[in-house]
């Protein structure tokens, strides 16, 4: 009894910080998506009304909630492989043990993940600007015409992929390193004795031993891949033809733009429950192979 009493006294003021910084304002929110809260409940709470899932089930009627959610599946199918392969090869070229300066080069591919993502989204806003872009101005010494990145609905989100996939690859860059330095050097050491190539060794060794390294990236990559906010907003503000409007943009548009905090506060738990389906899907699929 003693030293359970200890640790929830050790525990206490961290469960009092989450509950009332998180738990609180989750459970508000839940709340507040069962009501019609908007600018008139803002006004005078006499207004607010109890509308159950109403709200829920008019996004399931919304359009533009559909298309939002194509956006950033989109987003998440074509950037969360791209991310990991990026990472996982740069961490094998870090770990490669010819690679040299290391620390410098592990320092400076880390670099954009700690950049202040709307500072660095506004310099490559400029960078794909369709008149003056430095990157239209390099393709145009190799006689290609210039490309509206940012303008052109086929062009707008694979740049917006591009641009997240640089942001963010070298965080799980030091994951990925971390998981390499784990393996034990005996298994390469026999897999070459046995006549094994580095692509072999790479699929049957490499690989195998960083499955439970690569769940976790996985994970990781897809639950924030699928919260793409600051991106389309500095970048594009959801165009063109709201080609770039992810399911936060619309659930900030909802909430901000128009004042219907009630059925923002429905978007933010749809997408909730999304990546709880999502995450729980690739959690399962880990166990089973590890199992095999």
């Amino acid at each position: 009894m003693k030293r359970s009493l200890a640790g929830w006294l050790f525990a206490g003021p961290a469960l009092l910080v989450i509950g009332l910084f998180f738990g609180l304002p989750v459970l508000s929110a839940l709340a507040l998506s069962l009501t019609d809260f908007d600018l008139y409940a803002l006004a005078d709470m006499r207004n607010l009304r109890f509308v159950a899932l109403d709200n829920y089930l008019d996004l399931l009627r919304t359009p533009m909630f559909w298309k939002s959610l194509w956006n950033t599946s989109y987003f998440v199918l074509v950037g969360v492989p791209l991310s990991v392969a990026v990472s996982l090869g740069a961490a094998l070229l870090l770990h490669a043990p010819v690679a040299r300066f290391k620390a410098l080069f592990r320092t400076a591919l880390f670099a954009p993940v700690v950049t202040t993502l709307v500072a660095v989204a506004v310099i490559w806003r400029y960078l794909f600007h369709t008149s003056y872009g430095l990157v239209n101005w390099a393709l145009g010494h190799v006689g290609i015409a210039p490309v509206d990145w940012l303008g052109d609905p086929r062009w707008a989100m694979p740049t917006i992929i591009l641009f997240a996939v640089w942001k963010n690859f070298g965080y799980n860059m030091v994951i990925f390193l971390a998981g390499l330095q784990a393996i034990p050097q005996d298994l390469y050491e026999a897999a070459r004795i046995d006549g094994a190539s580095r692509w072999q060794q790479l699929i049957h060794i490499t690989l195998p031993q960083l499955g439970p390294v690569l769940l976790v990236v996985g994970v990781i990559t897809v639950s924030g891949y699928f919260q793409l906010f600051a991106e389309p907003y500095v970048m594009t503000r959801g165009d063109p033809l709201q080609s770039t409007v992810s399911v936060l943009y619309f659930m900030f548009e909802e909430g901000f733009k128009w004042w219907n905090l009630g059925r923002a506060s429905a978007v933010a738990f749809l997408l909730f429950l999304i990546i709880l389906g999502a995450t729980t899907v690739m959690l399962r699929i880990g166990r089973r192979k590890e199992l095999v």
